[in-house]
């Protein structure tokens, strides 16, 4: 298996008031996909039903202004496409690979995590940032309205 880079791609505020909000695909819409090339040629794509919900997630994410990735759950990282995944610095993957937070496997000398070990990883990080978060604001409330 290759690994492809990991590349976020995004829309420009000019871009996203250009576009019409995308009303709730309901059950059973068909969604199809129509292509103007550059050549001034055009091409219909029929999506299956399957697609509808990925479709929809995809343009509502662009059109509220995040950014977005297209990857497979098996798919294999490097450390610096982990951490662009992570959001944080490539020796910090590192050391989570080395202190087992992270399966990854070696091809040659380079390691390999998973998206799917990485997005669990992602999950433990952000459930824990959650509960910091709230054990702050707890903190906070201690200090402002009981003088501790």
């Amino acid at each position: 298996m290759t690994s492809q880079v990991v590349q976020f791609a995004g829309l420009s505020d000019r871009d996203r008031k250009k576009v019409a909000p995308l009303a709730k695909l309901a059950e059973g819409d068909h969604v199809e996909l129509h292509v103007r090339r550059r050549d001034g040629g055009e091409q219909t794509l029929s999506l299956p039903s399957a697609a509808n919900g990925v479709v929809e997630t995809l343009l509502l994410r662009l059109l509220s202004g995040e950014r977005v990735a297209v990857l497979t759950e098996d798919q294999e990282l490097s450390p610096t496409e982990t951490s662009t995944v992570l959001g944080i610095s490539r020796p910090l993957v590192v050391h989570r690979m080395d202190i087992g937070d992270l399966p990854f496997r070696y091809v040659g000398k380079h390691r390999r995590a998973l998206l799917k070990d990485v997005l669990a990883l992602k999950e433990r990080l952000d459930a824990r940032q959650k509960a910091l978060d709230a054990l702050a604001e707890d903190t906070e409330d201690l200090i402002v309205n009981h003088g501790l």
